[in-house]
């Protein structure tokens, strides 16, 4: 599967809506994210299952805002709506793959849980 472009448009519906999405924040002037989009490319094709998405921060700035971005290239992985990694800076392939593949690993309804406790505990201090 190749990777999608992101607009304000289908940002949520897109996360809402599938189990596991790969968000790359970039810019067309980027050299290190110019240089992350062939990694980025190869590893969509290898995990068909997982959608694969971009934002061009320079005609997505709401959305890079909205998360926080302050420099690019960042990753961001989401399993079931949850934001389970978040970095700026490119990866190497392997790297990249490690990651995609400790995502895939992970016990969503432990991570739910964890989630649901940490928000307790900051509603109660």
């Amino acid at each position: 599967m190749a990777t999608i472009e992101l607009t304000e448009d289908s940002f949520n519906s897109t996360v809402e809506n599938n189990p596991f999405v790969i968000i790359d924040f970039w810019a067309p002037w980027c050299g290190p994210c110019r240089n992350f989009a062939p990694v980025y490319e190869a590893a969509s094709e290898k995990y068909p299952d997982i959608v694969f998405a971009k934002v061009n921060t320079e005609e997505e700035q709401g959305i890079a805002a909205a998360f926080g971005i302050r420099s690019i290239p960042t990753l961001m992985v989401f399993r079931d709506q949850i934001v389970l990694y978040g970095q700026p800076g490119a990866l190497p392939a392997g790297q990249f793959e490690q990651l995609i593949e400790q995502a895939k690993a992970l016990d969503m309804d432990k991570v739910r849980a964890e989630v649901a406790a940490q928000q307790s505990d900051g509603a109660t201090s």
